[in-house]
């Protein structure tokens, strides 16, 4: 849980702290995954009108959340599927860099996508769990 908290830290929001003293971990991934979410179509913005500094820095944020949700990976509890999720994390972390390094739009684009995919699936997640389930979350 320390590193989630952790890589909250990289997302930036003020209210941050207070939100996730209330907020379960399905809740706080996907706080995460709101602010990669933000910072990529940030990046791409920013890139867009040449603006490269600012672009540094949402390109920064997003590869420390994307470290962050890495990093919190259960694979003794997760199996194959946190196996499965830290691969594409080091891909989506390879990418920033590279789209860092080159101002590569289509790279923060091809990103932006992979991510929104996953965090769609993490805000459909709780619907697919039993009640007694989600109330054990908390």
């Amino acid at each position: 849980m320390r590193v989630l908290f952790k890589a909250m830290e990289s997302y930036g929001a003020d209210n941050l702290a207070s939100q996730a003293a209330v907020a379960n971990r399905v809740d706080l991934i996907q706080i995460l995954f709101d602010g990669l979410i933000e910072s990529l179509a940030a990046a791409q913005g920013h890139l867009q009108r040449g603006a490269i500094q600012e672009k540094c820095k949402c390109l920064s944020r997003a590869s420390r959340i994307v470290v962050g949700l890495q990093s919190s990976l259960d694979f003794e509890k997760g199996g194959e599927l946190a196996q499965n999720l830290n691969e594409l994390y080091s891909y989506i972390t390879r990418r920033l860099l590279y789209a860092n390094a080159q101002n590569d739009l289509q790279a923060v684009i091809e990103v932006h996508g992979l991510m929104s995919d996953i965090r769609q699936a993490w805000q459909e997640y709780p619907l697919l769990l039993p009640q007694q389930t989600i109330a054990c979350l908390h």
